[in-house]
């Protein structure tokens, strides 16, 4: 099962969107792995949201890609209040 799920970094004021299919190793690997990426700059990082996508990496691809390409932290805001994005689920899982 792949994930979609969304971090926040208070000290920064910043979210993060990311796919995996393990969303507690991930979470760790945010906050603990000491290599140089955008996300240790800004540690701790929460875990704000997370679905469930299906069984698809190319799936939970499309669906970070769409996510990322709003560049829109209200959008962001919206999912997360939500706690759905059903919609983009059903639109990238229909794509061939």
């Amino acid at each position: 099962m792949f994930f979609i799920y969304i971090l926040y970094s208070e000290f920064a004021d910043k979210y993060y969107v990311g796919q995996t299919d393990d969303v507690e190793r991930r979470l760790l690997e945010h906050n603990e792995l000491s290599k140089n990426s955008f996300t240790s700059k800004y540690r701790p990082w929460f875990l704000m949201a997370k679905f469930a996508v299906g069984n698809s990496r190319g799936v939970a691809l499309r669906i970070e890609k769409h996510i990322k390409n709003q560049k829109s932290r209200k959008y962001l805001e919206q999912i997360i209040e939500r706690k759905s994005i059903q919609k983009l689920i059903e639109k990238y899982s229909s794509v061939g």
